[in-house]
């Protein structure tokens, strides 16, 4: 990303601040692979929800916040369902749903159907931005 500012000094959008190395490096999901020193330390798992930035935390509703009752990881139910171009409540829904019903069965399964869409480079970004809008609450 570049550091482009509006005259009033604003960070540009993402969708104008993006080179055409970085739009390959997000479709091909290259941005993911230093989270797996992550993994190898044991922060997160291959598998779990995304995880957010901070600032989101008090955002969240009850039922939202189930998604920190698992350990976060770099792949997901919600992101095989639908990554960035789905909306922050769906993408909540899928990271309860996996916290409710996780499983190998369910983790293998995500890991199977990453591996497709990471190749056909499936869901990168959501309608109107670079990767995803920013999470407002609900």
């Amino acid at each position: 990303m570049k550091d482009t500012l509006s005259a009033k000094g604003d960070l540009l959008p993402d969708s104008e601040r993006i080179t055409d190395l970085g739009r390959l490096v997000r479709k091909f999901s290259l941005d993911e692979i230093p989270q797996l020193l992550n993994v190898i330390k044991g922060d997160m798992s291959l598998v779990g929800p995304r995880p957010l930035l901070v600032e989101y935390l008090p955002l969240y509703s009850k039922e939202q916040i189930k998604r920190h009752d698992v350990r976060p990881g770099v792949t997901g139910w919600a992101q095989i369902n639908g990554r960035n171009a789905i909306s922050w409540e769906e993408k909540f829904q899928l990271d309860v749903y996996y916290v409710d019903h996780i499983s190998i069965i369910l983790d293998l399964k995500i890991l199977f159907i990453t591996f497709f869409n990471v190749i056909q480079g499936k869901g990168v970004s959501q309608q109107g931005h670079v990767s995803m809008g920013k999470f407002e609450g609900n």
